[in-house]
């Protein structure tokens, strides 16, 4: 081997004494290339198939496979923190050129009102950068906290790691995506099961719940969907969970002394504050609640701008009168704030976030305030914009939380790292946005539209029948009480709801099933252990095994999404 090429692959295998950066020369030529992938797949699975795969374990595996090309400047890819800000980048780049860009301006398309398009994908790029912003400055916060499920950044983590460890831990993450990827083949939704590894078991369990009852009522003769009954309970626990999200933002009295206390003893205890290494002897969470308040209230103001931006590019301004357009500028901020934070929980807690449908709600609220056509159209594509970037920078984020955990000191290198994940996905952005504004007129005349967009312009065309508003209120009150229940810290009512609205078939036995396993093999490896430490020490590695179980189907329930492509072609 040339001892140049070796020499580098070992100085990419040392641990960095800063985090490598995304506009690194090589780093970015891949992000970019991996970018233009990603946005293609996203785009062409969402207009035939109506859906938008997690491409982050494939950029993950390139990056892993270009980094063992043995070429000097190639092993810079060896790096794991290179790696995952490539596959933030690509995951970034598919759901934002599917979900956040296309969607939204097929809406006006399939009105018929083609001259809206540019304005629409002007309020969308909007959306989706105020949307990822937001999460940048919020997430590892009480109300998304990076000790979160998020199941698909722990699958993004794991094959990364496992890519350099290899070992047992390899073994047992390849065999579960083998199970994962076969089981997807057969349209049995594995990615549900790794979900139900992964996670609070009470959320998760609400989610199951949710899943089963949305499957079988249709065979008892009661359409939920049709009823809007998931939609009530999902107004019902959003509501909720949008005022203990606000009643996280308060600074309660000794907060700040008591996380200084923390630290302090933390850092005595390791020795200094140099030597601490990880986030919980580094002082636990680092974003606090003045930071989260300050986040969320310069989200809704960016928000809130966008919907005027909307509103002028639009026409909406000169059709409607001028407490009208007030009104309209108001619910378009709130809808947009709100969608983001129901869907990003439901990701955080499940892994599935129901962004059709929560958009679906504010249609429905704009029908019952006899918002003009246009104007209703284009809120339900800037609402439409927001949330999927939202969840799925949560995930990457969650991914390379996991990667940096060992990083001394930790802080900053995480608080870098973050930084650096969110300018590549920036990046994946960018090109997402490129992506679409050249493609999507040659998709549309096609006849290839998203197929949420065209059940939203018939919702708009078609109405309401009586009484829905008033059932979904109805069924907002349990929904609500659900949401109460569980508190913020396990969002049951906004997991039953999803659980309802999405009624994946064979889902919700997936997620009770592994529930139920992850149970008995807790307290299989517990057995005869009666000293209170040891026992958590097993239980511990039991859930470090079951993580892996749940990251492999997960990821390989992803590579079956993206191999979908060759059928959508």
């Amino acid at each position: 081997m040339n001892p140049n090429t070796q020499a580098t692959a070992t100085a990419a295998d040392a641990p960095p004494r800063s985090h490598p950066r995304a506009f690194e020369p090589v780093t970015l030529v891949l992000t970019i290339v991996l970018s233009v992938l990603g946005a293609l797949i996203g785009i062409v699975l969402i207009t035939t198939l109506g859906v938008s795969p997690n491409t982050a374990v494939i950029g993950a595996l390139v990056a892993m496979l270009i980094g063992r090309i043995p070429i000097g400047v190639l092993a810079r890819m060896r790096s794991q923190h290179r790696q995952n800000l490539v596959q933030s980048a690509i995951s970034g780049s598919t759901f934002a050129a599917a979900n956040s860009l296309l969607t939204p301006i097929a809406v006006p398309f399939a009105l018929g009102r083609n001259d809206l398009v540019w304005p629409m994908l002007g309020g969308a790029v909007i959306g989706l950068a105020v949307d990822s912003w937001v999460l940048f400055r919020v997430f590892d916060s009480k109300l998304l906290p990076a000790t979160g499920s998020w199941p698909a950044g722990i699958a993004a983590a794991e094959t990364i790691k496992v890519g350099d460890t290899g070992g047992r831990k390899a073994v047992l993450l390849g065999v579960s995506a083998v199970v994962g990827f076969v089981g997807a083949l057969f349209k049995l939704p594995t990615s549900a099961a790794g979900v139900g590894f992964l996670g609070n078991i009470w959320a998760l369990a609400m989610f199951g719940i949710g899943l089963t009852i949305g499957q079988y009522a249709p065979d008892f003769g009661f359409d939920l969907g049709a009823r809007h009954v998931p939609h009530g309970l999902m107004i019902g626990a959003g509501l909720v969970a949008l005022v203990q999200a606000l009643l996280l933002m308060r600074t309660r009295k000794g907060g700040a002394a008591a996380a200084a206390g923390a630290k302090a003893a933390g850092a005595k205890a390791t020795g200094g504050a140099g030597a601490a290494a990880g986030p919980d002897a580094d002082g636990g969470r680092t974003v606090e609640a003045p930071q989260l308040r300050r986040g969320l209230l310069e989200g809704m103001a960016l928000f809130l701008c966008g919907a005027v931006v909307v509103a002028i590019g639009g026409g909406v301004v000169g059709g409607l009168s001028l407490p009208a357009l007030v009104g309209w500028v108001l619910l378009a901020g709130v809808a947009a704030i709100v969608h983001q934070l129901i869907v990003g929980l439901a990701a955080m807690h499940s892994g599935w976030f129901p962004a059709f449908a929560v958009t679906l709600i504010f249609l429905i609220i704009g029908l019952v305030l006899h918002i003009p056509t246009v104007p209703l159209a284009l809120l339900v594509g800037y609402t439409a914009s927001t949330g999927p970037a939202f969840a799925d920078l949560g995930y990457d984020f969650k991914a390379g939380w996991l990667l940096r955990r060992d990083a001394a000191p930790w802080r900053p290198f995480e608080l870098e790292g973050r930084r650096q994940q969110y300018l590549a996905q920036l990046v994946g952005f960018g090109v997402a946005l490129v992506v679409v504004a050249i493609a999507w007129k040659t998709f549309f005349s096609d006849g290839k539209v998203p197929p949420v967009a065209e059940v939203y312009v018939t919702t708009i065309k078609t109405g309401l029948e009586p009484g829905t508003m008033t059932t979904m209120l109805l069924w907002a009150i349990p929904g609500a009480l659900v949401q109460l229940l569980g508190g913020p810290s396990r969002q049951m009512g906004v997991l039953l709801a999803t659980g309802l609205l999405v009624a994946t078939p064979q889902a919700g036995w997936m997620v009770l099933g592994a529930l139920v396993v992850r149970q008995l093999y807790t307290r299989w490896r517990r057995r005869g252990v009666t000293d209170p430490a040891a026992r958590e020490e097993s239980d511990e590695q039991a859930e470090n095994d079951l993580s892996l179980v749940g990251a492999g189907l997960v990821a390989g329930s992803s590579l079956n999404d993206v191999g979908q492509l060759t059928k959508a072609l």
